[in-house]
């Protein structure tokens, strides 16, 4: 008796060794096979997508962040890299390199991605004020360097389009349209025209002009905001680009335990399906992008699925691609920096290195300031969720006296972990700063700044971190040190990030800082930035396709 009860212990054992590695290996398929919206949880705003052979390509705005327009590249419209960068630099006006004002908020907002006849075209007109000439870029590559075509004037959230007999057209504002001449040098005379009125109850701009073509149909695709209404998707219909228009709600729903969905763009897959890649503002992470099938419906293109919502699983476009990050970990053993991080306005490139110790990021101070929001050269990459947590270790032995040196949770409200030095004394401190801007200028007119907790720290290598939490109604930043990377101090309080449209006007950011208070000439080495995405459980209603 007790043989046969071993033998049957032994053969529940092996069944539930099976049943297990059977569970894993359907989990990991599913995860092959399918995504969960958001497809990409982090501050993507804006986007345009097109596919060129079995490669889908998007860029989206990034504002005073330079290099700006990054190119992202995708073979499943879920697992995304970044390629190239439009431009290294803005240099229109001084307050690119915060001189005489900032351009938070600013620089390059809703650019226009196409492809014509071997070349692909990027189109942005910078937000300053007043408005910004509008810019054309064009390559062969999209991999590598953009020349700059043309200026133009100002066109806001425009949409570049090539029609089908090679004429080129501008469509931007509120339903306006110009053509462009064939070399992009100039407007056509005589060629602006408005296309359709915005309704009465739609007091706003109509915004986000994408422009497609199907069916020998013309498809202008826009954000509408009616008074006292959610934000929608909606869609103008017409035989000829002229007009005359007719018009669809075509998306209109609330996604994930967040309001509207909307803005954004169509595009066709290899198979010929279709999808809508469109943007949901998610609080303290930014505006994320949802990925969701795009239907054709008695000649329009009705977004989300069946029930007309955007689903939270659903399967991949495309099978069999490798995954990828838009966030990563980075240990400089490179000659160059790799393509997630941005610097905070135009970089001044003398102040930082990455051969004068190879395999560490040489921040140094150049200018004596009173803030973050004011320091050269921060340089910074996306936040995600539903949760990350990012660790920087740095060698703050160079410090002067003054300087200031850390790891940022980073925004117009940011919190922040700041090594600094004073004599032989350093100090490691969380602190709360809140940055006011001038309407025009966008220049620093104060802030406030408030330090929740200080320790010393007698070692020269400190470890910071940072923790996120950007699930529904949460969006706080938790703050650590350590001296060995393995046993972590919590220093300070949980910090509420937010998303505030009058300033920044984009996700918080995880940034690495050097600057001086006092005097220039220091510098901070960081040895390694090691970057995780958490999956900590969303809190929402599922929606599945």
């Amino acid at each position: 008796m007790k043989r046969l009860i071993n033998l049957f212990l032994l053969w529940l054992s092996l069944l539930s060794c099976t049943l297990t590695a059977t569970a894993a290996e359907s989990a990991a398929h599913q995860h092959e096979r399918q995504f969960t919206n958001p497809m990409a949880w982090a501050d993507l705003p804006d986007p345009d997508v097109i596919r060129v052979g079995d490669y889908f390509y998007m860029v989206t705005t990034t504002m005073h962040l330079m290099p700006g327009a990054s190119i992202m590249r995708s073979r499943d419209l879920v697992n995304w890299e970044t390629v190239s960068f439009v431009f290294d630099r803005l240099t229109d006006s001084p307050k690119y390199n915060m001189e005489g004002g900032t351009v938070y908020g600013r620089g390059q907002w809703a650019t226009s991605l196409k492809y014509h006849k071997g070349r692909f075209y990027v189109l942005f007109a910078p937000n300053d004020n007043p408005g910004g000439d509008t810019y054309i870029y064009s390559t062969a590559d999209p991999t590598g360097h953009w020349t700059l075509v043309s200026r133009l004037r100002h066109f806001h959230d425009a949409s570049l389009f090539f029609d089908d007999d090679d004429r080129v057209y501008v469509i931007y504002g509120t339903g306006q349209m110009c053509e462009l001449k064939s070399d992009f040098s100039g407007v056509v005379e005589d060629s602006d025209r408005q296309l359709f009125q915005r309704e009465p109850d739609e007091t706003g701009l109509l915004e986000g002009s994408r422009m497609v073509k199907h069916n020998g149909k013309y498809y202008l695709l826009m954000v509408s905001w009616p008074q006292g209404k959610p934000r929608r998707q909606v869609c103008y219909r017409a035989e000829k680009i002229e007009g005359a228009y007719e018009k669809k709600t075509i998306l209109e729903t609330e996604f994930g335990g967040f309001s509207y969905v909307g803005q954004g763009t169509i595009v066709d897959a290899p198979d010929g399906r279709w999808y809508g890649v469109i943007f949901q503002d998610r609080g303290g992470v930014g505006r994320v992008l949802t990925l969701m099938p795009c239907s054709w419906q008695d000649g329009w293109p009705i977004l989300g699925d069946r029930s007309g919502h955007v689903p939270t699983i659903m399967d991949k476009p495309v099978m069999g691609s490798e995954e990828l990050h838009i966030v990563q970990s980075d240990n400089f053993g490179s000659d160059h920096l790799k393509s997630v991080w941005q610097w905070n306005h135009n970089p001044i490139d003398s102040l930082w290195s990455l051969s004068e110790r190879p395999g560490f990021l040489r921040l140094k101070t150049g200018r004596v300031v009173s803030s973050i929001f004011a320091a050269p050269n921060t340089i910074s990459q996306r936040m995600e969720g539903p949760g990350c947590t990012a660790i920087v270790a740095l060698d703050i032995s160079h410090l002067t006296d003054g300087d200031k040196a850390g790891l940022a949770a980073f925004n117009g409200d940011s919190g922040l972990l700041t090594l600094s030095r004073m004599g032989k004394s350093f100090t490691l401190e969380m602190s709360e700063a809140s940055v006011s801007l001038s309407d025009r200028e966008k220049a620093i007119t104060n802030v406030k700044e408030t330090v929740v907790e200080q320790v010393k720290v007698k070692q020269r290598y400190v470890y910071l971190r940072i923790d996120a939490d950007f699930r529904p109604g949460r969006d706080i930043a938790s703050f650590y040190y350590s001296l060995d990377n393995r046993t972590w101090h919590k220093i300070g309080r949980d910090f509420k990030m937010r998303f505030d449209y009058r300033r920044f006007f984009m996700g918080t950011r995880v940034a690495l800082f050097c600057y001086a208070t006092q005097k220039a000439g220091g510098y901070v080495d960081i040895d390694t930035f090691t970057y995780h995405k958490i999956q900590l459980p969303e809190i929402n209603n599922s929606n599945k396709l």
